[in-house]
């Protein structure tokens, strides 16, 4: 009864941790697993949607979505600067109103060319969506709160994904094209729910579009970005984004690992991202407490290159020895790789947050969202090229990147604070 009781008390204490406050930040969970539960079922889905339901070839629809995320990165910034002038959640509403549009379109779509233009929209309403998103949770709980609500949001998405990921199973073991256009009406129709909550939301006084808008009439109106000049920014952003290769590290180098240089069993591959999304969703909130500060932020991002590292050296020695030995060691560096995970993630909360000036989190956001576009673009080439092409050689150049990575952060934040404070006005 003891054990049982101490247990009910770390669960309690864990819910205590994740379970946004009261208000809020409570609406911005509701609507961060409504999205993830969307998301989770159209992405788990899609593949098998687009290629069997619609009949577009798979090389088509690989060559359709690279465009569209190109599209999407290259909206993102002046959508952010737009959102600094009229107001996150009044950009975001829209954003989601037409996402509603743009995937019943998807139900309608018959060739490849109403195919490229429905998946190129929908990926500038998503690409966009990240970035409004850490604006509005900047403007809905303040500078103090933001980083725990943002992973508090991580820890549910994980959970709304796998709830969405387990639905779309569902749809595709049912194997109807009835079933899996439900999965596409279902996330259209859980954007309209997302307005929903939206609209029951309330922006503090003076975080409203009026506050925002002197910083966003900077010469250029929408299309053009101070942020991007801000090199020390982007540089920062760059490595940040980088530091997340560990995504495709996860969802296409290591399966295919698994499947083409060990002896492990396949199931492995479902396994090992399971264990990942579990060991997210436990554990975020509790990591992101170091990254609160600019420079917390720095550390962290230097132990998630380190650590980053370290797993791809515990991969490469995973190839070969049976499949007992293979397993024991794709798990050892699963367990350090979602260690780097948190860190990182923690600390891209901290420094796009702590390092956008006041009044431009719109613009600052979507600017740091484009590191994030580097490793979805080369992430799944560089995956196949070293993971798969290069073999053990290509863990070690891995793990080197990495590690160049984290030691990169902590000086370039640092020359960042410096040049802010010799060009910021002196308090009178």
């Amino acid at each position: 009864m003891a054990e049982a009781g101490r247990y009910g008390a770390v669960l309690r204490a864990w819910f205590g941790e994740t379970l946004p406050a009261a208000g809020n930040a409570r609406r911005l969970g509701v609507l961060t697993l409504i999205q993830s539960l969307g998301l989770g079922v159209f992405l788990t889905s899609s593949a098998v949607f687009f290629t069997r339901t619609i009949g577009i070839p798979a090389q088509r629809v690989g060559l359709a979505l690279s465009v569209a995320g190109l599209c999407g990165l290259l909206c993102t910034v002046p959508i952010g600067r737009l959102a600094d002038r009229l107001g996150a959640g009044r950009v975001l509403t829209v954003n989601f109103l037409l996402a509603a549009a743009g995937f019943t379109a998807y139900c309608l779509v018959d060739g490849f060319a109403a195919f490229l233009a429905v998946a190129c929209a929908i990926a500038v309403l998503e690409t966009s969506a990240g970035a409004l998103q850490a604006s509005l949770t900047d403007a809905l709980v303040g500078e103090a709160e933001r980083v725990r609500v943002s992973a508090q949001m991580r820890s549910l998405f994980n959970l709304g994904f796998l709830g969405g990921a387990a639905l779309a199973g569902a749809a595709i073991a049912a194997g109807t094209s009835t079933a899996l256009y439900a999965t596409v009406l279902a996330n259209a129709a859980l954007q309209l729910v997302s307005v929903a909550v939206l609209l029951g939301m309330r922006l503090p006084a003076g975080s409203g579009p009026r506050a925002a808008a002197p910083a966003a009439d900077a010469p250029g109106g929408v299309l053009r970005s101070a942020a991007l000049r801000d090199v020390r920014y982007v540089a920062v952003a760059l490595v940040c984004g980088a530091l997340e290769l560990y995504h495709p590290l996860l969802t296409v180098g290591l399966p295919l690992w698994i499947v083409t240089a060990t002896d492990a069993p396949a199931l492995l591959v479902s396994g090992l991202l399971i264990l990942d999304t579990v060991l997210v969703l436990l554990f975020q909130v509790a990591v992101s407490k170091g990254a609160r500060t600019p420079a917390g932020a720095a550390r962290m991002l230097r132990w998630a290159g380190w650590a980053l590292g370290a797993s791809c050296l515990v991969f490469a020695v995973s190839g070969g020895h049976g499949a007992l030995l293979d397993s024991a060691a794709l798990l050892g560096g699963a367990l350090v790789l979602v260690l780097g995970e948190l860190y990182q993630a923690s600390a891209s909360w901290g420094l796009s947050f702590g390092l956008a000036p006041a009044g431009r989190q719109g613009e600052y956001q979507a600017v740091f969202s484009l590191g994030r576009g580097f490793q979805q673009f080369a992430g799944p080439w560089l995956m196949t090229s070293l993971v798969v092409g290069a073999a053990g050689t290509g863990w070690l150049v891995l793990a080197a990147l990495f590690a160049l990575l984290g030691l990169a952060a902590p000086p370039l934040v640092r020359g960042l604070e410096k040049a802010r404070a010799r060009t910021e006005p002196a308090p009178t």
